[in-house]
């Protein structure tokens, strides 16, 4: 088949966050028995080495600049205007934000003239490239990382939102929004059951799949050894606010506890793009702000454990997966667990779950204190990755998505 994937964000090295994990991954599967036509944008650190080695995966790659900046920056008056759009037209800057009209011109000649079977959206956030009317000559899909609607629901609730205000006149525009732009697709695929419940509430005659996010595990090989010591790591990219939050919380609330205990503890942020107050946590003792790095795979295996402490942000998280492939024991919260069989009756116990600093504390303690319960969890966790969750499986279910009349 001839499929046209669409993804403002570039997505090459997966190593640049969830979005282009999961996008990279699927587009790899499908292109080994279908002509792949990728449509992506450039940010200013793509390089041309990363373009030209993205077109060795694709049949063809079609690049656009990144349009100026519409949805974060500006006075008062450009706020005030950007509002009035998201009133008016429905559309949220955070969209708008990615829409290039010359690409846009590019897809409908393309589809116009006939050259693909199906579309893709990789991310619910291109969307706006998708018009209703090709329903009539081609499959559409949406492959809906999150639901925007339920992080920003999910963001209010915690308390940990930027603009408190701000989102609570928003949520019901993101509800119309979510609920609109999913109308116009044949199908619909989530990472978890908790995003298709969510949508379905919106479109219940709408076609939602769950296709989990997997793991390379070429690239997250399980360790030789555990490294003992009081060693902690976080990864992800560190511009994304839930990931900001994540680790704030874990330095204030947290780790400053656990070092009281077992001084000597010290704690990783690996990741991309370190926000300011990412960069300003490296004054606390022990605290390593890497940025982005060659490998995560290296950082995972020096660590006695990964910490997820997520209170935001919806769908499976890559972060937790590649820990557990990479053998290092979890303790995450509910929303770093989302979408996994962790814990509970009749399940192997793969990772400590924690929501509240003394709940944090206590897990940690545990598994620094006891080599024989660190590998329980290291083996569970591999185990768990290898029977559920690979991107061979999930691209499978991705191309049967895909594939369906």
């Amino acid at each position: 088949m001839n499929i046209l994937m669409l993804s403002s964000t570039f997505p090459y090295p997966s190593t640049r966050g969830g979005t282009q994990v999961r996008t990279f991954n699927l587009l790899k599967y499908l292109n080994q028995r279908h002509a792949i036509t990728l449509v992506t944008q450039r940010e200013a650190d793509v390089t041309d080495a990363e373009i030209a080695e993205l077109r060795n995966w694709v049949d063809s790659l079609v690049v656009f600049d990144r349009p100026p900046d519409f949805g974060t920056s500006g006075g008062m008056l450009k706020k005030i205007r950007r509002f009035h759009t998201f009133l008016q037209d429905g559309i949220p800057p955070s969209v708008l934000n990615r829409y290039s009209i010359e690409m846009q011109e590019w897809v409908d000649n393309f589809v116009q003239a006939g050259k693909c079977d199906v579309i893709t959206c990789e991310h619910s956030v291109n969307e706006m490239y998708v018009k209703p009317h090709f329903q009539k000559q081609v499959r559409t899909l949406v492959n809906v990382h999150s639901s925007v609607y339920g992080t920003c629901r999910n963001q209010l609730q915690t308390g940990i939102s930027e603009n408190p205000l701000r989102e609570k006149i928003n949520l019901p525009l993101l509800r119309r929004y979510e609920k609109g732009y999913c109308s116009k697709f044949s199908a619909i695929v989530v990472t978890t059951e908790e995003d298709k419940i969510q949508l379905q509430e919106f479109n219940s005659n709408s076609e939602i799949t769950v296709i989990p996010n997997g793991v390379d595990l070429g690239s997250f090989p399980y360790r030789i050894t555990d490294p003992g010591g009081h060693h902690l790591v976080f990864i992800g990219a560190m511009d994304n606010l839930a990931n900001i939050d994540a680790v704030c919380f874990f330095c204030n609330e947290v780790l400053p506890k656990v070092q009281q205990r077992y001084p000597d503890t010290t704690f990783d942020i690996v990741g991309s793009r370190p926000a300011p107050e990412v960069l300003a946590l490296q004054e606390k003792p022990g605290v390593t702000v890497t940025g982005r790095v060659p490998s995560m795979v290296e950082y995972l295996h020096k660590a006695t454990v990964c910490v997820v402490p997520m209170r935001t942000g919806f769908g499976i998280k890559n972060k937790t997966l590649e820990a557990m492939a990479a053998g290092v024991p979890v303790v995450a919260s509910d929303r770093g667990l989302e979408g996994l069989a962790v814990d509970g009756a009749n399940v192997p116990l793969t990772a400590f779950r924690a929501n509240h600093p003394a709940e944090y504390i206590s897990a940690i303690s545990h598994l620094f204190s006891n080599p024989q319960l660190r590998d329980e969890l290291s083996c569970n966790g591999r185990q768990l990755v290898e029977t559920e969750f690979t991107w061979e499986s999930a691209g499978k279910r991705y191309e049967q998505v895909c594939l369906a009349k």
